[in-house]
């Protein structure tokens, strides 16, 4: 439907209802029709005061739809009377009105009523990662910035994971003020980034660039630029983190792993305690391996190949330098099939040892068991992220050695045609935030990715103090 361009009379709206297919959804139609088009407000206006007078009310998603309107023009007095409608006829509002409400109010110089909201929808539930930054920009933008860290230390507590937008606005609007206890929470950001081994994008970076320009009497200076493969800045000459674990932090991590993820109590969801007894025995009868391979998940690589073509191709890759492998396999990959030729099986099982778990196993914890068990140098292989066993990691300090030691030893394919596996990184220094107090090394990517990845950035923002 074509919205009108100017309010209608109730004679009009009936007319248009009446030739419309389906005259129930005629109004919430409409309204998306002028969401699209961005209509003018008293055209909107005009349709939900005619269904008003119709029907003696209007349905909560009819409001909805105009508090849409209503927040895309940043119409803050229609965005209140609909938050006073809203407030008497309905007890509760859902999600969607809430992070419309709060999003209109604190884009307006009524924010602090988005405040008052706020404080409203912790009575029922946690507020939403847009309620939570849309008040957080609202505090910093209008320089509040203790008020916006208390949000946002708060958002935190709760396990509400930020965006870097939000992130990046601390950093803009905290440009040229002073204040040790701003420093200190800004601080807190780049080690939260580099606790959970997240890269900046190009925006956040140059906003952390300006913010650090921008201390008073603080004389810092940054520099874009890539490390040596030694893991020496060219810029403060500064050396980075070695990625190597040390053997205290080895053996410190891997008793932990094996404790909380693999004998915790997660691991036998999709896996018998009796299987994984039998795989114990198989890999400490046969340690140690140099590559240890998850071959489902690689199988699936090249979409447009057979899954054992796939799975031939790394284990030939890797078997080159006479590594030694062990493959990961299901008992289906036994079963001469169309993904599946009993003679390339054969043939890898000649270059590689395999174990095949029951089909419905979970291969995380035989993955990292094989490997931890095999020592220091063992690397593997798997496009997965191992976010879940990251998170069952009792301390932070852990968690950070299982990312640091996940960065150094989990070897990831490469789009180039040379070869198809290569170990990413292969660097001797670590690829995450770090600082030595008078210098800060920050890792960035030029965009976002949403998905977490052990692809590493090369470009590097360099800070120091002069």
């Amino acid at each position: 439907v074509q919205p009108p361009e100017k309010p209608l009379q109730a004679e009009e709206w009936n007319k248009l209802r009446e030739d419309f297919q389906l005259p129930e959804i005629f109004e919430e139609v409409m309204l998306n029709s002028m969401i699209r088009c961005n209509s003018p407000i008293d055209v909107a206006k005009s349709l939900l005061t005619h269904v008003a007078k119709r029907n003696g009310d209007v349905a909560y998603n009819v409001l909805v739809k105009y508090l849409t309107l209503c927040v895309q023009q940043g119409q803050v007095s229609e965005i209140r009377d609909v938050y006073d409608i809203m407030k008497v006829r309905f007890k509760i509002l859902e999600d969607g009105a809430y992070n419309l409400l709060i999003k209109g109010l604190s884009n307006s110089d009524q924010w602090r009523m988005a405040l008052t909201l706020l404080e409203e929808i912790k009575k029922i539930t946690i507020p939403s990662r847009t309620c939570y930054e849309s008040c957080i920009k609202a505090a910093s933008r209008h320089q509040e910035m203790k008020l916006a860290f208390e949000l946002y230390n708060e958002m935190m507590a709760k396990g509400v994971v930020p965006t870097l937008d939000v992130l990046q606005s601390f950093f803009h609007f905290s440009r040229g003020v002073n204040g040790a206890e701003l420093q200190k929470e800004l601080f807190g950001i780049l080690l939260y980034l580099r606790e959970n081994q997240i890269y900046p994008h190009k925006t956040l970076m140059r906003s952390i660039k300006l913010w650090f320009e921008s201390i008073p009497g603080g004389n810092w200076r940054g520099r874009l630029t890539k490390i040596k493969d030694s893991g020496q800045c060219p810029v403060c000459n500064h050396q980075l983190e070695d990625s190597n674990l040390t053997e205290e932090e080895y053996s410190n991590l891997s008793e932990s792993l094996i404790r909380d993820v693999i004998h915790g109590t997660d691991t036998f969801r999709k896996t018998s305690p009796k299987e994984f007894e039998a795989f114990q025995t198989f890999v400490e009868s046969r340690l140690p391996f140099d590559i240890v391979i998850d071959g489902l998940n690689v199988s699936h690589i090249k979409s447009r190949k057979m899954q054992c073509e796939n799975l031939f191709d790394a284990v030939n890759c890797l078997a080159k330098e006479n590594a030694r492998l062990l493959v990961l396999g299901r008992k289906h990959m036994l079963m001469n099939s169309s993904n599946w030729k009993r003679e390339i099986m054969k043939e890898m099982q000649n270059k590689a040892d395999f174990f095949f778990a029951e089909n419905i196993s979970e291969d995380d914890a035989f993955l990292l068991y094989a490997t931890l068990r095999s020592g220091k140098h063992c690397k593997f292989v798997t496009r997965d992220f191992l976010r879940d066993h990251k998170a069952c990691l009792s301390d932070s300090v852990r968690r950070h050695l299982f990312r640091k030691w996940q960065r150094g030893h989990q070897i990831s394919k490469k789009k180039c045609f040379s070869s198809v596996f290569s170990q990413q990184p292969a660097f001797r220094y670590d690829c995450v935030v770090q600082t030595t107090g008078d210098t800060w090394h920050i890792p960035y990517k030029d965009v976002f990715e949403e998905k977490h990845s052990y692809q590493v950035p090369r470009k590097w923002l360099c800070i120091q103090q002069k």
